[in-house]
């Protein structure tokens, strides 16, 4: 696999990114790739590599690039009480306004790369990048045309305007979210608002739900499934290759 290191310009300044391919000349299908909420590390550009290999683009972009931080080790992180505490204060710098505004920019980057084909891109998120992931689509409607989220969190929130599943009137993309049966950030009445937004809005959706804890397709995570990142893994490039590779 091929890593080129880029910089996205965003409203609010430079983003690093990184943009992971196969060898040889592309285009392949583009999709913007973002991380859990540990940020940008080498287990994350190590699953954008082994999406690379499957014959697409991943983009790769620094979700906290407007805040410097010393890198989290995700190993111990829930367990630690202070670094659990730095990191929650970090994602709530990331506002639905400034993701959105990140979308945009990190979007038009993508199609706009030689390595990248014509047609619509994917956007795929894990854990907090779920919900990113349908920002991206909302915020891009004519060029995200796939979003996938693993384990994602908040995707459904009730009584919250700025939830998810209120922006699939403005998405064009199909969906594909799956869940876990032990994740209290997706439980069963967070499923049903999800489910009802879908078949409200037309937007073809499709829910699953493995018999797993939330985080179980990241590597560095305590809670990591190897059966279930293995079914994420095809159930991921299966999706994409659908709605990318027409």
């Amino acid at each position: 696999m091929t890593r080129t290191e880029l910089v996205v310009e965003t409203p609010d300044g430079p983003c690093r990114a990184t943009l992971h391919t196969p060898e040889g000349a592309g285009p392949w299908p583009g999709v913007l790739y973002y991380p859990d909420a540990g940020g940008v590390r080498e287990t994350i550009a190590g699953m954008a590599d082994r999406l690379a290999a499957h014959g697409f683009a991943a983009l790769l972009p620094d979700i906290y690039h407007r805040t410097p931080y010393p890198p989290f080790d995700t190993s111990t992180l829930f367990g630690d009480p202070e670094e659990f505490a730095r990191l929650t204060e970090l994602a709530r710098t990331l506002t639905p306004e400034r993701v959105a505004a990140d979308a945009g920019a990190y979007v038009d980057a993508l199609t706009a790369r030689p390595e990248v084909a014509d047609g619509g891109v994917g956007a795929v998120g894990y854990c907090f990048g779920g919900s990113m992931a349908f920002r991206a689509a909302a915020e891009r409607p004519a060029l995200v045309a796939a979003v996938a989220t693993f384990h994602g969190g908040g995707l459904a929130t009730p009584d919250v305007p700025t939830s998810p599943h209120r922006l699939l009137g403005s998405v064009r993309a199909a969906v594909y979210v799956a869940a876990a049966t032990d994740d209290d950030s997706f439980d069963a009445e967070a499923h049903e608002r999800l489910r009802a937004a879908f078949d409200d809005t037309g937007v073809p959706g499709t829910i699953e739900t493995y018999p797993a804890a939330h985080g179980f397709a990241v590597p560095d995570n305590p809670t990591h499934d190897d059966d279930a990142d293995r079914r994420h893994l095809d159930a991921m490039v299966t999706f994409l290759r659908e709605h990318l590779t027409r």
